[in-house]
């Protein structure tokens, strides 16, 4: 018999009170606790460590009564650490405890309840996430008269169906199926799918960033990030992939958050054929910007500046350059700000103009039909809001009588203001003045004009005086603007008579005076008699106003769309089917790929280009059903269709580089609409991890509504692992 250990004798010693965790190491001659050893989560100071690391060997004190050093260990406190790790040790033992003995036992009934408790809850989740609707409320006791759309919706739903009502209402108490982190954990699996399905849908495809940023609700700096390119059918698609929120708008920060959420997907950086950004500075900047940034990395990411804002500033500065124009959408303005100021005064326009549409449809002047003779508001015009000028000329259009009695008694109030209430403000103020011990100076004293002007001032007059005065592609989008700029030019040199013979119809159907446009025209505020030449008022309307501000817009679209100044699109324009028609140049084909996309392209792949090229010039160019073809869109979905694109495959490659080249980032403005829409006054507390998830599911819904509920169940199952199964 081999003899008893140091531990074996203090245990007999002390009756075996530790022998249930004490353990004792022959090699180390030491003892452990074995409860400890297994689930030691303590991080304190060396002592503590004595029963789990470094071993205990101080055998004087263990029969030392109360202050024996295992009781000591042991603790006097029923939820002690040792005690909390025996309980740990006796429930990993116990092995009928388990999670998965429990999943076992689990028959295929509970299963389908439980998944069918979840279904419910993912059905009812869609119909929100689809619609951009809050999931909570305010108050979701059971009590409350108002629960919030995700309960209220589930509670209609289980009143409508007993098959669904009788799992939900068996559910056990402690089941999460409605709760909050559900709904997100739900929400985040169908995003990833959604994300998973448009970088399946990318491919190996070169691709165009097109990047805005804006601001949220809760005044959080937030970047849009959409992806432009052409899928295996050949369409051009601009898919939604992410809003990141950024604390600055630097262009190093806007690169390295956009760097990252394609490394997170496995897109590289070298495949980007093309950035989509508007005007700013921070965007496209030569050298610091953020076009300049991605161009150091990737040199064929050619930078496309949006044509909607490109067109938006042409007609605000053409608008500027012509005063007489400026000083018209001003007073436009300051009409809707008039009348728009008042709740009164826009329910007494819309009013009379619903009066007006009865009258003219009574007379057989406007046809009636859906959709015809609505009553709209008036519109602002902002120099940033495309589309504006526009639409502020057509709300007033509508019923500009109307619009002018208003502002004409308004007018007439403030000219009775200004006339008549100047005493009694100065004895206000004069009062307020006096009362506070504020110097009133002398208002019959003479006025200098300060900061040094005061040497060309003209006139003496008082103070008094003073203050009583006071989604296609670039090459459709480039015939777009080419054939704007031709009408625009046509409408100058042909349309004045029409133009004035319909002004002539406006106004006399609504009894405005028509002034004599053969009478001489007199220059209006004092400036007669410095007027040179002797003209009509029709030839100041037609010359002055007319072709200036015709001739203004068309310098500006020649600045900003100079076909010249893009050699990229001057090459491309060769493979639009118009322009092949017409004349095939092969030579601007190749030269667009050396040039260009020269990376793109093999040596041996460019050798075969030209061989290629007359191929396609005989057999695809002059097919009957290439004069069909009216852009470079439909060109590379008929490839694709006609299955030519196989047999042309470099220059199909070559096509769907120039279709990813982006045309404006009208998508990303839309994401910042969808944005306002999810992220409102009243759910400005949202994570951006929320947020984002949101607004995929929201923007891509076309997408997301393709995956059935039982694919997001065993997706939802395989996240983590739950406590029932599924």
């Amino acid at each position: 018999m081999s003899p008893l250990t140091k531990v074996q004798v203090l245990c007999v010693i002390l009756e075996c009170e530790f022998s249930t965790w004490l353990e004792y190491s022959p090699s180390k001659d030491a003892a452990f606790c074995l409860p400890c050893f297994l689930f030691d989560k303590r991080t304190g100071n060396s002592g503590s460590h004595v029963f789990t690391k470094d071993g205990f060997r101080n055998w004087k004190k263990v029969n030392d009564g109360n202050n024996c050093s295992f009781l000591n260990h042991m603790g006097k406190e029923p939820n002690s650490f040792h005690r909390a790790s025996e309980q740990a040790m006796t429930d990993l033992m116990n092995q009928s405890q388990h999670i998965q003995k429990v999943l076992e036992n689990f028959n295929s009934d509970q299963i389908a309840s439980n998944r069918l408790r979840l279904k419910a809850s993912i059905d009812v989740f869609k119909v929100l996430a689809f619609q951009g609707l809050a999931f909570r409320g305010r108050d979701e006791s059971s009590d409350s008269i108002n629960r919030g759309n995700f309960l209220e919706i589930l509670d209609l739903v289980v009143s409508y169906n007993d098959y669904v009502a009788e799992p939900i209402e068996k559910a056990p108490k402690n089941a999460s199926y409605k709760s909050p982190k559900i709904q997100k954990e739900i929400l985040h699996v169908f995003s990833n799918k959604v994300k998973k399905a448009i970088r399946e849908e990318i491919g190996d495809a070169k691709f165009c960033l097109i990047v805005d940023e804006a601001r949220d609700e809760s005044m959080k700096e937030q970047m849009a990030i959409v992806i432009r390119f052409v899928d295996k059918d050949g369409f051009v698609r601009e898919r939604f992939f992410g809003v990141v929120h950024v604390p600055d708008t630097t262009a190093l920060t806007l690169k390295n958050e956009i760097y990252s959420i394609l490394s997170h997907h496995s897109l590289d950086i070298q495949d980007i054929r093309g950035q989509g950004y508007d005007g700013a500075s921070n965007m496209r900047g030569e050298w610091n910007g953020l076009k300049a940034l991605v161009s150091n990395d990737c040199p064929y990411a050619y930078y496309i500046h949006c044509f909607a804002h490109r067109l938006q500033l042409a007609l605000v500065a053409a608008s500027k350059e012509i005063i007489l124009v400026q000083i018209f959408f001003n007073r436009l303005s300051s009409i809707v700000n008039v009348v728009g100021a008042s709740c009164k005064r826009v329910e007494q326009l819309k009013k009379a103009y619903a009066d007006q549409i009865a009258y003219f449809v009574e007379i057989g002047e406007l046809e009636t039909g859906r959709g015809l003779n609505q009553i709209s508001t008036l519109q602002w015009a902002g120099d940033t809001r495309w589309g504006s000028h526009l639409r502020l000329i057509s709300s007033l259009s509508q019923d500009i009588l109307n619009v002018m009695n208003f502002v004409s008694s308004t007018k007439a109030l403030i000219q009775k203001f200004r006339d008549e209430e100047w005493d009694n403000l100065l004895t206000t103020v004069k009062s307020f003045c006096e009362a506070r011990d504020i110097d009133v100076p002398d208002m019959n004293a003479r006025y200098v004009e300060r900061g040094g002007l005061a040497r060309f001032q003209q006139d003496d007059f008082t103070i008094e005086h003073h203050y009583r005065c006071q989604s296609q592609d670039i090459l459709n989008a480039m015939n777009f603007v080419s054939s704007t700029k031709a009408l625009i030019q046509k409408s100058r040199d042909e349309e004045w008579d029409n133009l004035l013979t319909t002004v002539k119809s406006f106004c006399e159907a609504r009894d405005i005076d028509v002034p004599d446009m053969n009478a001489r025209f007199v220059e209006r505020g004092g400036l007669a008699r410095f007027q040179q030449d002797d003209f009509t008022i029709e030839h100041h309307y037609r010359v002055d106003i007319f072709y200036a501000a015709i001739d203004s817009i068309l310098q500006e679209l020649n600045h900003r769309f100079s076909n010249h100044a893009v050699e990229l699109l001057n090459l491309s324009s060769a493979l639009d089917p118009k322009e092949a028609l017409e004349s095939f140049r092969s030579i601007d084909i190749l030269l667009l790929v050396s040039k260009f996309y020269p990376k793109d392209f093999t040596n041996q792949e460019m050798t075969l280009l030209k061989t290629e090229v007359d191929h396609y010039e005989h057999n695809v160019v002059r097919h009957p059903d290439f004069k069909k073809l009216s852009s470079i869109s439909e060109l590379c979905q008929w490839l694709v269709k006609t299955r030519k694109s196989l047999f042309y495959p470099y220059i199909y490659r070559l096509i769907t580089l120039v279709l990813t080249l982006p045309v404006s980032i009208a998508t990303t403005e839309r994401t910042f609409s969808a944005m306002n829409i999810i992220k409102n006054r009243l759910r400005n507390k949202m994570e951006d991890d929320f947020l984002m998830d949101s607004m995929i599911l929201y923007i891509e819904k076309e997408i997301a509504a393709k995956f059935g509920t039982v694919s997001i169940i065993d997706d939802f199952r395989d996240l983590k692992e739950h406590r029932v199964p599924f």
